[in-house]
C-alpha cells in the first residue's frame, strides 16, 4: 500500500512540474468498485478551486478530497440514500430549476438581441417625465437611463408575451374541486 501511495504521489509530483499533461484513459485511482481516470481527475481538478494553484501539493489535496467524496457517496448508496423519496424530490427540483434557468437565459439573450429603442421613444418618455415633474435634468443627462428603462420594459413585455404564447399553445387543465 505504501509503495502504491508513493508511486501515486510521484506521478502527481511529476504532473505538477510544468510538463504538458497528456490526456490518458489510464486509471489514476480505484476506490472500491469506482475508478478515477487521469482524464476525469484533470477535468475535475481544473474545474475546482484547487486548480487555481496547480502545484503538486494542491493536486495531492484534491485527490484526497476526491477519494473522500467518492467514499462518502458509495456509503450513501449502500445505505440506500440515493433512493430516498426526499432525495429524489430534491434532484427533481434541482433539475427543474437548472433547466428553467437555461431556458430563461437563452430566451433572455434572444429577446435582448431583438429589442430596439429609438430616439423618438426616448424623447417622448423624457417629455412625460418633465410634464409630470419627475425630473429636472436635461435630456442628455437622462438619455441613457431612459433608454435602459425602455429597453428593460420591452424585454419584460417580450418575455411575458412569450409565456402567454406558451400558455395559449399548451393544454392546461385545472381541477380545484
Amino acid at each position: 500500500m505504501k509503495k502504491y501511495l508513493f508511486l501515486l504521489l510521484a506521478a502527481i509530483l511529476t504532473l505538477g512540474c510544468g510538463r504538458p499533461v497528456e490526456e490518458k484513459k489510464e486509471i489514476l485511482a480505484k476506490i472500491n468498485n469506482y475508478e478515477i481516470t487521469w482524464e476525469e481527475f484533470e477535468g475535475e481538478f481544473k474545474a475546482s478551486s484547487y486548480g487555481y494553484t496547480d502545484t503538486a501539493e494542491s493536486r495531492k489535496e484534491f485527490l484526497n478530497t476526491l477519494i473522500n467524496r467518492k467514499l462518502i457517496l458509495q456509503d450513501a448508496q449502500k445505505k440506500g440514500l440515493d433512493k430516498d423519496k426526499s432525495f429524489l424530490k430534491m434532484i427533481e427540483r434541482f433539475w427543474e430549476q437548472s433547466l428553467l434557468k437555461v431556458a430563461l437565459d437563452k430566451k433572455t439573450k434572444e429577446v435582448a438581441g431583438s429589442v430596439m429603442v429609438n430616439d423618438k421613444e426616448i424623447a417622448e418618455a423624457y417629455d412625460n417625465l418633465l410634464k409630470s415633474g419627475k425630473t429636472d435634468k436635461s435630456y442628455d443627462q437622462m438619455y441613457q437611463q431612459i433608454k435602459w428603462e425602455i429597453t428593460r420594459q420591452k424585454e419584460t413585455q417580450a418575455m411575458n408575451e412569450w409565456v402567454a404564447q406558451l400558455r395559449k399553445k399548451g393544454e392546461i387543465k385545472i381541477n380545484l374541486d
